[in-house]
């Protein structure tokens, strides 16, 4: 599955909903759903901008979302009319690409993962559960499911 590095408060937003518009000075031809790397440095300076104050998970994919089109941007005007959807601070707005997301979702358990740059390949071993409170959450999950689409 494809995973983008999205630097901390930014990853957060992303799975939460809240930011739906990546910018990026880079085009890609990728659609569909994709999972969200939070590396190990945060961005300071954006948090306290955005007055967001917790501890962030770093180091780890987070969540997913999918990449469902391309904007171009053609003038720094046309990025700021955007900026409650990307939450960039001024001197970021220089990227030509917001990549538009939706669906997006975070994951109970973070991955631990290593990122990279742009959009890589990642393998998520499968591994057995040992927790109980895991597996129980997971047959509740799948029984609430189960139950939902037979009324």
């Amino acid at each position: 599955m494809k995973c983008l590095s999205i630097s901390q408060p930014f990853a957060d937003l992303i799975v939460s909903g809240k930011k739906i518009i990546e910018l990026r000075n880079w085009n890609t031809n990728y659609r569909g759903e994709f999972l969200i790397h939070a590396p190990l440095k945060i961005k300071t300076e954006d948090s306290k901008r955005l007055k967001i104050n917790k501890k962030f998970v770093t180091g780890a994919i987070i969540g997913k979302a999918q990449l469902y089109d391309v904007k171009k941007y053609n003038s720094t005007k046309e990025i700021q009319s955007d900026q409650k959807f990307h939450f960039a601070s001024k001197k970021f707005q220089n990227k030509m690409f917001g990549f538009l997301l939706k669906n997006a979702k975070p994951f109970r358990i973070p991955i631990p993962l290593k990122g990279q740059l742009g959009l890589f390949d990642v393998d998520i071993p499968k591994t057995k559960i040992k927790n109980d409170e895991i597996i129980s959450d997971i047959i509740d999950e799948e029984y609430r499911y189960q139950w939902i689409g037979h009324h």
